[in-house]
């Protein structure tokens, strides 16, 4: 999915709700769990539920990873069920080494049916370029992260300007807003109105709203751009609304509330 028919499904549906996947079988309705094919059957609930007022899925990999071959099987079957007209994203954080990331992106992007990826950037610019390389892919790259970690690393500050300003100012020259966007945290409402004078273009995925407590309407008004320039993940929130047989319908309530709030803040 390149920008424009993101831009256009957003514009559509007034929406820029991305719904995470992150599916714990633990946590799935009781009633499901015994069935052998039951983080398939919840996913796919989910989804049938939630499509009219999202955007886009999240696929967190290491919900998928942790169940070995089944749950790699479970991934593929749910991005492949996710609708065309949803970006499909990966949430693997990869990063390494250029040959290394090129299998990465090889696995994500033509083994699994995924149109973007989460990818950390630590290890520099041939950590990333392999997946720059796909046409109408996307890379997203952790800028300022919702966890309480970020203290450690991401704001800490060298001549002048913490360590994500200048990752998001360096990182922005290995791409375009075509085929990057950056993960920043709702809980880092504060650092939005810097982070989009020093991004003004791209899209930032924006994890952290719902259980972990971040603000839609102050993200929303200090990092829309004229394109929204959004997506605003919710996960537990969502896909958890309920733990028993009307688990979709909630969900469906949760994203559509989330989707009527978005509407507002469009011009």
């Amino acid at each position: 999915m390149n920008r424009t028919e993101l831009i256009g499904q957003i514009r559509n549906k007034r929406s820029y709700l991305c719904v995470g996947l992150d599916t714990d079988f633990d946590r799935i309705p009781k009633f499901l769990q015994s069935r052998p094919d039951a983080i398939v059957a919840f996913n796919k609930a989910i989804i049938d539920a939630t499509k009219d007022y999202c955007v886009s899925y999240k696929i967190n990999t290491a919900f998928y990873e942790a169940m070995g071959l089944k749950g790699w099987a479970a991934m593929e079957e749910t991005v492949n069920y996710i609708p065309s007209t949803h970006l499909k994203i990966a949430d693997a954080k990869r990063g390494d080494i250029g040959n290394t990331s090129a299998q990465y992106a090889k696995a994500f992007f033509e083994t699994l049916a995924f149109d973007a990826i989460t990818v950390a950037p630590y290890m520099g610019a041939d950590s990333v370029q392999p997946f720059l390389e796909y046409k109408d892919k996307w890379t997203i790259v952790l800028g300022l992260t919702s966890n309480k970690g970020a203290k450690d690393f991401e704001l800490q500050k060298t001549d002048g300007q913490y360590l994500y300003e200048k990752v998001l100012k360096t990182v922005s020259s290995w791409g375009t807003p075509e085929n990057l966007m950056f993960v920043i945290g709702a809980t880092q409402a504060e650092e939005f109105t810097n982070i989009r004078k020093i991004l003004p273009d791209h899209f930032f995925l924006v994890p952290g709203v719902g259980a972990q407590g971040g603000s839609l309407s102050e993200i929303s008004d200090k990092a829309m751009n004229s394109d929204c320039g959004l997506l605003v993940n919710a996960s537990r929130a969502i896909i958890y609304a309920a733990e028993n047989e009307s688990f979709a319908t909630e969900a469906a309530a949760i994203a559509q509330q989330y989707s009527t709030e978005m509407s507002q803040y469009f011009s």
